[in-house]
């Protein structure tokens, strides 16, 4: 039988949906912006600018609200690798992930109320959130408002670095957001992490 404990309040499951969706949006204008061939645009060009700046707009707002909540409710504490033994328990998680779970064995350090994130999981976790993510919407802000961006930076025009450092760090999580959809698939069954995302109960 399995067992079933409540892991995710309603307000984490919404900012997550919520972010996924703009995230999405922001990659799909993203490349339009960058990438599309003129007469065969993923998105129209004009379109996709103003769809990507309110979406980041959006996304600045919803980073704001998950700073806060994650202060206010104590949530942060997930982000951090509990010691001792961070490292050692990362090589586990990662021989796990890459070797051991296709050969049935079970997983080293399943989710509880007190630590829902395995150490792997909390430093890839606060690396994105805390880090990559402040960087593409910092960048983002920057391109949207010009007139506080420095003339030059590093030689070289001032917009430059910045437009350098939002393509990769939106790289970045774009990455980040394939391999969290595949180890979404990792759960009990194929479906049970994003069920567990909707209901909020993960299953053992």
């Amino acid at each position: 039988m399995s067992e079933r404990i409540y892991l995710l309040p309603l307000w984490l499951r919404l900012w997550h949906w919520s972010n996924a969706v703009l995230i999405i949006t922001l990659a799909v204008t993203g490349f339009s912006l960058h990438f599309a061939d003129p007469a065969l645009p993923l998105v129209e060009f004009s379109l996709a600018r103003r769809i990507h700046d309110l979406a980041g707009l959006s996304l600045a707002a919803l980073y704001t609200f998950f700073v806060v909540a994650n202060i206010v409710s104590g949530n942060w504490w997930q982000y951090v690798p509990k010691p001792p033994g961070v490292l050692a328990r990362c090589w586990r998680q990662a021989r796990f992930y890459g070797y051991g779970i296709f050969r049935g064995e079970a997983h080293p350090y399943p989710p509880t109320r007190e630590a829902n994130f395995n150490a792997l999981q909390a430093l890839v976790y606060w690396f994105i959130m805390y880090l990559v993510l402040p960087v593409v919407v910092v960048t983002g802000l920057v391109f949207m408002f010009p007139q506080f961006a420095p003339d030059q930076m590093f030689g070289f025009d001032g917009l430059l670095p910045v437009a350098m450092l939002h393509y990769l760090a939106g790289t970045v999580i774009v990455l980040f957001m394939c391999a969290h959809i595949y180890l979404g698939t990792t759960g009990v069954t194929v479906t049970s992490l994003f069920k567990m995302m909707v209901t909020g109960w993960h299953e053992h």
